[in-house]
């Protein structure tokens, strides 16, 4: 996966100062800076990592390892309707594959893309505990169970 190179404004500098500041530079709330920092910037790219790890005092290392083990942050930028496809055993067994590729088909996309208008993103996840459901697909916070392939063009509408 290619990383996104981007320029920090002085002003996106300053935010994550501030958000780091209002937490007291404490290193043991990184979590709640990098959740802070997220809600204002949409992901956490490496820039913001750095500035993050530099007014903190934590090594970048430490910064990126928390940003790629949970699964919450996110290093590239999401669309305005993230749209997640669970890949979990029980939805990969009933058939989430073949879903997933007529969401890729339907919207143009590979998984880790954002469409050019910025209203759809494309990403897959292990399992979101509703595997009676499966396969699921997540839009956002809502949830759709026994996703067939039929049922994608109507659920990109529902958003459109």
């Amino acid at each position: 996966m290619s990383t996104i190179k981007i320029e920090l404004r002085n002003e996106d500098v300053a935010k994550i100062k501030d958000i780091c500041k209002s937490f007291n530079n404490d290193p043991q709330e990184l979590i709640n800076v990098l959740h802070s920092c997220q809600e204002h910037f949409g992901y956490l790219p490496a820039e913001v990592q750095e500035v993050i790890s530099a007014d903190l005092g934590v090594p970048v290392a430490k910064v990126y390892g928390v940003v790629t083990f949970y699964s919450f942050f996110t290093m590239t930028p999401k669309g305005k309707h993230p749209i997640s496809i669970c890949l979990g055993t029980a939805c990969y067994v009933r058939g989430a594959e073949k879903v997933l590729e007529e969401f890729k088909k339907e919207l143009g996309l590979n998984v880790g893309q954002v469409t050019k208008d910025n209203k759809f993103s494309l990403s897959t996840l292990r399992c979101v505990g509703a595997c009676g459901l499966a396969p699921v697909v997540l839009v956002g916070e809502k949830t759709y169970g026994r996703v067939a392939p039929d049922d994608v063009r109507n659920i990109i509408k529902e958003y459109e």
